[in-house]
């Protein structure tokens, strides 16, 4: 680890910081705070973090709606969450401060570029006075920082024009961070010298601008203390720092080799999908064949074929996406092959908050289809477990012959934790068994291939390869006579297989994983429900509780449907239910018509994640305990 020179100011030890960048969408706060995660990732601290995007693609320059911010929770031991307040806000002009100091710690630190808090500026962001003078920020400790001019006189060495040079503030802003909380400066030189080698100016110019952000912050004396948040003491590995869309398309293209298949991603880009795509286009050498389809159907209609053709078929999209796929996953219910439908929910209805977060599919990606057309649902629960939650997706979808919605979040998607690298030997092998002979030998001796003959334990169909000597057979939308695969319009051969289509989805729950309780007291009365992305808020605000001295437990489901064969038995052993969702009450109405329990929902639709302050809050009110600070 290199050796950090410190100025003669104090350095003070804490155990965490929460500290968000926010700027205009043009000011480079994603790739401020991702090269700030990444240093942090590097020294060795756990962290989590949560970019929020503006929704409009252009909205004008310095307004709320322009407001593009960036969060990280680092820490020197095990963290679950972003944070639920700010340690620090580094705000680089009026509308950023704005839009953003609600959220801050009370006794908060706020870091402003003072050159940005000019009248035409404060008037875009809706401010009657400037709140560096009016007296508005008096409950914090403010700093005011003339970012700009100091990037300008900074970057003049490098050549840049003044409008360019101005481009290179954040990484004077992220260079004093970065000496505020004593990160190495090495890896952020390293990949501006990296990422920008095709253009020697820039990198000077933001070269020179990180150096010059971190000298001020070593040489102005304007800072009494700085901080230091020491290595988190991980497990022995190899880790990464990864976010949830990257772990996810990395799951994908492992579970394609754990099962000797090729791997088609046919997609349609959406927000906050469109990552998987990206990146599952870098890695042709796994045999990974991406196409950017012209729609969303188009884009299923593809993975499909290459399902039947006895490739892992994928399909990647958001909640409009899965509205227009609709008609084509019932067609994959029918037909009965494996295909991956990931859904990266987002804020609805139609278009709604396409760069917020929301966990509002679930029903529709259980029950969104015409007629009985059973999928089962699996949801990650971090950024890391979306790695672990493609894999099982795909065992499903290639066991049990059929398609699997596997659900993220737009929390989870941008969000990155650091993930340990597994041992790829140690993943279970995922055997896609195709057929290889025919199975069926009618009256006369004469052997052919039924395509709907089933296994007898799973009931899966056989899925034979095009092409395959002997095993020609027919499949399409149209109802198939059970056996042999004919067309077949009876209506007690329909009911037939509408039943056992339903019964092979409803035996999954045998075959997957059993639900776990968190409970360390054995003796808990209420429990909290949880799946997807509430994960991390659930288990820090139960942590928190519990060192109070009270008593809560805690199941999180993987498995949306079927729900795992114990979780009726575990959630009637409690007296109380808490679901606490991202929609109106999904999961709740779920559990509540399958068990007939009292479960009670703990809801929001912020395009926010829930923070662990809330959870906290709600298990005290459910145990009719006193909410205190």
């Amino acid at each position: 680890m290199t050796d950090i020179k410190r100025s003669a100011v104090r350095v003070i030890d804490v155990d965490r910081a929460v500290i968000r960048f926010a700027g205009d969408s043009g000011d480079g706060m994603q790739l401020t705070g991702d090269r700030f995660t990444n240093s942090s990732a590097l020294f060795g601290n756990d962290l989590s973090t949560l970019p929020d995007f503006p929704a409009e693609i252009r909205a004008p320059a310095g307004t709320l709606a322009g407001v593009s911010a960036f969060q990280v929770h680092i820490s020197d031991h095990d963290i679950l969450t972003p944070g639920d307040h700010p340690n620090v806000l580094v705000a680089m002009n009026p509308a950023a401060l704005k839009a953003n100091l609600a959220d801050l710690h009370p006794s908060g630190t706020v870091i402003v570029n003072s050159d940005s808090f000019d009248e035409r500026s404060l008037h875009k962001a809706g401010y009657a006075a400037n709140p560096l003078v009016d007296g508005s920020l008096d409950g914090y400790t403010v700093f005011e920082v003339p970012m700009t001019s100091l990037t300008l006189e900074a970057v003049k060495p490098s050549g840049t024009k003044p409008r360019d040079a101005e481009r290179s503030k954040n990484f004077f802003a992220l260079g004093l961070i970065s000496w505020l909380y004593a990160r190495p400066q090495e890896p952020t030189l390293e990949w501006i010298s990296q990422r920008f080698s095709k253009t020697p100016m820039v990198a000077e110019a933001n070269t020179l601008a990180f150096k010059a952000g971190w000298n001020f912050g070593e040489t102005a004396e304007l800072f009494p203390n700085t901080y230091e948040v020491k290595p988190a003491p991980l497990p022995a590995g190899t880790y990464t720092n990864i976010s949830g869309n990257t772990a996810l398309a990395w799951g994908l293209i492992a579970a394609a080799q754990l099962a000797g298949l090729k791997l088609f991603l046919g997609s349609y880009p959406i927000t906050p999908a469109s990552d998987i795509l990206h990146e599952l286009s870098k890695h042709k050498n796994f045999d990974v064949t991406t196409v950017q389809a012209e729609d969303e159907i188009a884009g299923i209609g593809a993975a499909i074929g290459a399902a039947y053709g006895g490739a892992l078929g994928v399909t990647t999209t958001s909640g409009p996406g899965v509205d227009l796929k609709t008609e084509s996953i019932g067609l994959a219910v029918n037909l009965e092959i494996p295909l991956i439908i990931v859904d990266i929910q987002r804020g609805g209805p139609s278009t709604g908050l396409p760069t917020k977060t929301e966990q509002a599919d679930l029903l529709q990606v259980i029950h969104g289809r015409h007629g009985e057309a059973p999928v089962p649902v699996v949801a990650a629960r971090t950024p890391g477990d979306c790695f672990y939650a493609a894999i099982e997706a795909v065992r499903i979808a290639v066991k049990y012959r059929t398609p699997v919605f596997l659900l993220s979040d737009g929390y989870l998607a941008n969000g990155a934790e650091p993930w340990p690298v597994p041992d790829v030997a140690s993943l279970p092998k995922i055997d896609p068994n195709f057929a290889t002979a025919p199975n069926h030998v009618d009256a006369d001796g004469n052997e052919s291939f039924w395509p709907y003959l089933r296994d007898s334990e799973t009931l899966a169909r056989p899925w034979a390869v095009p092409g395959t000597p002997g095993l020609t057979h027919r499949i399409g939308g149209l109802e198939k006579a059970d056996g042999s695969g004919s067309v077949s319009y009876d209506p007690a051969n329909h009911d037939l297989m509408s039943r056992v289509r339903v019964a092979k989805i409803a035996g999954i729950s045998k075959d997957v994983a059993a639900a776990e309780v968190d409970d360390p007291s054995g003796d808990a009365t209420l429990v909290v429900l949880g799946w997807g992305s509430t994960y991390g808020a659930i288990a820090a605000g139960a942590r928190r509780v519990r060192q109070r001295g009270l008593k809560v437990a805690h199941i999180h489901l993987s498995h949306l449907h079927p729900f795992p064969a114990n979780l009726g038995d575990l959630l009637r052993s409690y007296e109380r239910v808490l679901v606490p969702e991202l929609n109106l009450g999904q999961l709740v109405k779920l559990v509540r018509a399958e068990y007939l329990v009292d479960a009670k929902p703990l809801t929001k639709m912020y395009g926010k994640p829930f923070q662990a302050e809330e959870i906290e809050t709600a298990i005290l009110e459910a145990l009719d305990q006193p909410v205190e600070p």
